[in-house]
């Protein structure tokens, strides 16, 4: 079955020229499998702020005015919750923040490939779950629905499969919705007066299309084949600090000069119960040699969401995100425009990210069902290469100018690649960096579908 799919995708062609790259232009770099390197020795004794608004921001205002009704400081976790998603001054909420543009550009948008493959990998697990006439295919956090739209155009050949989806796009930003069924090309709307909750809309492909705040509002019921690329990513993660009382959690709070600043808890937290199932989940010399540690406990949460979904509706959800298999040490990071820089400078500018769990993540999925399986993770360029993407390369090749050749070559580099590309002959400055082993790639399937491609 995946020759076939394999053969007929790749007759297909978009002219479109492949875009940029994501947030790795200045890549932190990674160390071991429990520690990431990166440079934040200015964390506990920051520079002067890069931005001086004559007055705060609504946001800014917001999270001070939270501080001070609890009379003390708010997690990191909090923090970068209202800081990503508060719904009137969040970062994801109003703006478009992707693209070259933007802040960071992510594999959809380096190359249509991307998209292809991950189409060829939902119709491989529709195959094996015996070719089901009614499907809903989920995407959380979708973007500008470049994947997506990527994924339907690819497999518009297969009739069959193309007609039994239902598309649901787990976005709570409503900019970003806009940008969504702009890309998909949709065509009216039910029950947006009815259901501020859901809007549902027809794609260019005749597939209809569905908006949702949270993947609980999805209708179940239904075989679900579930998709989170660079999602968990920007899941709110506490970190915890070894102190001489224990472990502490990391809090925000505000100076004398007003600024914000880094504290350390008293007293246990209630994440503290997530950071004593992490440490229950790694060995005891992985723990020791740590100074901090990052947990994500909502990441915990919706694996064991997506499991009962899986486990009751049939199925699987594949997981494409850059992270580590082991304990992550101190990882979260602010990026504006490229660039790192300080995470409380100018809280709702830049994105905050962390480094993906992938250990935790299969731990939960196996704790909350005897109904899954988890396989991986495996790199995303064993992912994307086993899937094909070297043909399909060739293939686009054959039918392009020189200069959209090369961006094809850049793009496919940026996907699979490891470090600099070795062929780039530009400015030194825009040499492609390889996401192929950073990013990582994870299945969580219904024990009834068998092992999915690639991962036998």
């Amino acid at each position: 079955m995946l020759r076939k799919v394999l053969r007929q995708c790749y007759a297909l062609h978009r002219p479109t020229v492949p875009r940029l790259y994501r947030r790795f232009c200045s890549s932190p770099s990674e160390t071991t499998a429990t520690a990431i390197s990166i440079d934040r020795s200015t964390l506990y004794n920051p520079p002067e702020h890069s931005h001086h608004p004559t007055s705060d921001s609504e946001l800014v205002k917001h999270l001070k005015g939270i501080i001070k009704f609890r009379g003390g400081p708010i997690s990191l976790g909090e923090y970068m919750s209202e800081v990503l998603t508060n719904p009137k001054a969040g970062y994801y909420i109003n703006r478009d923040v992707f693209g070259a543009e933007g802040d960071f550009i992510t594999s959809p948008e380096v190359s249509q490939m991307f998209g292809e493959m991950v189409g060829v990998w939902v119709m491989c697990l529709w195959e094996q779950m015996g070719q089901p006439q009614r499907v809903n295919l989920i995407e959380l956090g979708p973007g500008r629905g470049t994947l997506m739209a990527d994924l339907l155009r690819g497999a518009s050949k297969f009739k069959k499969f193309v007609e039994s989806l239902h598309v649901h796009l787990v976005e709570c930003s409503p900019a970003l919705q806009k940008l969504q069924h702009q890309n998909l090309k949709c065509v009216g709307e039910e029950n947006a007066a009815q259901d501020t909750d859901k809007t549902t809309a027809r794609s260019l492909f005749v597939t209809p299309v569905s908006w949702h705040a949270t993947l609980e509002q999805v209708p179940s019921g239904l075989p679900t084949i579930i998709i989170a690329h660079e999602f968990f990513d920007a899941l709110p993660v506490h970190q915890f600090q070894k102190a001489s009382r224990g472990w502490c959690e990391k809090m925000v709070d505000v100076a004398e000069d007003s600024s914000f600043r880094f504290v350390l808890s008293p007293q246990p937290t209630p994440a503290t119960l997530y950071l004593l199932k992490r440490c229950k989940w790694a060995a005891a010399e992985e723990i020791a040699k740590l100074n901090q540690i990052e947990v994500c406990p909502k990441a915990m949460e919706l694996t064991q969401t997506i499991v009962e979904r899986i486990s009751s509706d049939g199925g699987g959800a594949l997981i494409i995100d850059y992270g580590l298999d082991g304990v992550i040490s101190d990882s979260l990071q602010a990026i504006r425009q490229h660039k790192f820089v300080n995470l409380l400078d100018n809280p709702g500018s830049a994105d905050l990210s962390a480094y993906v769990d992938f250990a935790s993540i299969r731990h939960s999925a196996e704790e909350a069902s005897g109904e899954v399986c988890v396989h991986g993770p495996i790199t995303q360029s064993q992912f994307l290469g086993s899937l094909g993407i070297n043909f399909r390369v060739e293939a686009l090749i054959q039918n392009c100018t020189e200069e959209q050749a090369e961006s094809l070559r850049t793009g496919y580099w940026r996907l699979v690649g490891d470090g600099e590309a070795p062929f780039w002959e530009g400015p030194d400055e825009a040499v492609p960096i390889g996401m192929g082993t950073r990013y990582k790639a994870m299945a969580i399937v219904n024990h009834k579908q068998g092992v999915p491609v690639p991962f036998q």
